[in-house]
């Protein structure tokens, strides 16, 4: 079905609100979470909704929390997210890199102690439509296997890339380290489709692309087998040590869902302290461009599917599943 975006951010509002969440807070969460929505990544946006006042009903997200600064140093700065709200935690922490930047060309915020952040990407964009490069990953307790290994000893761990551009949006990298996040496996689940790779493994130990089976074993595959398996144990270990956090091992102990006690890290640059808004755009357009030069189908560059997205969801209504949105009317 599809639901226009001021009548899905309305609901999601009204949820946030009845839990407990303030009117300024709930605003920003609705707003994220219908836009993510809204822009193609139905994993992280209405789907998450139900599953976020869960573990808000389970006292895992104190919803009154705000993050606390706790070092800083030049061009860096340490906050303590304090369990609050994953979404306000990580928009408050790519301001402040933002306002570091603006003095030092760069700014690196680490985030310990914070919650799911929902789509990752929301906040390189928020950075790049303000004419930032924007780098920020956060780390997750185990959900996947090391490659070679069957037992979950790693996190998926997304990884965000984005960078500004004058004409169009910007263009945004948001990729979970496993071949398929576990948003997807469930959206893909509920359309009732298989994945068009295989994903992971089945409880007999054989490769499937049936993302029902994978959810059931967890035994889900890392993007690059090897290289992605080695990419998530960097961003894990980097992310404890730049927000002076935790990581997989000490996550898993603590034993919360919803990345509860995760750590964060966002990176923002000033290009114009480099080079100017024209060459900048020069580059990103000619990048495009030349990509797509490329003998094939469905070339896209990244970013490209959400601006796709965009266009549809807004002109026919936003895209969610029944169950999901029977769901939420009913929280």
């Amino acid at each position: 079905m599809r639901i226009s975006f001021e009548e899905m951010k309305s609901e999601f509002k009204r949820i946030f609100i009845k839990y407990g969440i303030s009117e300024e807070k709930a605003e920003v969460c609705a707003r994220t979470h219908a836009e993510t929505s809204r822009d193609g990544v139905y994993s992280h946006g209405a789907n998450r909704v139900p599953r976020f006042i869960n573990y808000v009903k389970k006292g895992w997200i104190d919803v009154k929390a705000e993050p606390a600064k706790e070092k800083e140093f030049g061009a860096l700065a340490v906050y303590n997210g304090n369990l609050g709200i994953g979404i306000t935690n990580a928009f408050y922490c790519t301001e402040r890199a933002i306002e570091i930047a603006k003095k030092n060309g760069i700014g690196l915020v680490g985030l310990k102690n914070t919650t799911h952040w929902m789509r990752g990407g929301s906040y390189g964009l928020y950075a790049a439509r303000k004419g930032f490069v924007s780098i920020c990953w956060t780390n997750t307790e185990s959900v996947m296997p090391p490659w070679g290994g069957e037992e979950i000893k790693l996190g998926n761990n997304p990884f965000v890339m984005a960078a500004p551009a004058d004409s169009g949006e910007p263009v945004l990298l948001d990729m979970a380290m496993s071949l398929y996040s576990y948003g997807k496996l469930q959206v893909t689940r509920l359309a009732g489709k298989k994945l068009q790779f295989p994903g992971g493994y089945d409880k007999d130990g054989n490769l499937t692309d049936e993302p029902g089976k994978i959810e059931d074993t967890m035994r889900i595959l890392p993007m690059a087998y090897w290289k992605g398996s080695a990419f998530a144990f960097l961003l894990d270990v980097l992310g404890a040590i730049l927000s002076d956090g935790m990581g997989a091992a000490d996550l898993d102990k603590v034993g919360k869902g919803n990345c509860g006690g995760c750590s964060q890290v966002f990176i923002v640059i000033d290009p114009s302290k480099i080079s100017d808004k024209e060459h900048i755009n020069e580059i990103l357009v000619h990048a495009k461009a030349h990509i797509k030069t490329s003998a094939g189908k469905g070339i896209r560059y990244p970013g490209e599917g959400m601006a796709n997205a965009f266009k549809e969801n807004s002109s026919k209504g936003v895209l969610v599943d029944n169950t999901v949105w029977a769901r939420i009317k009913s929280l």
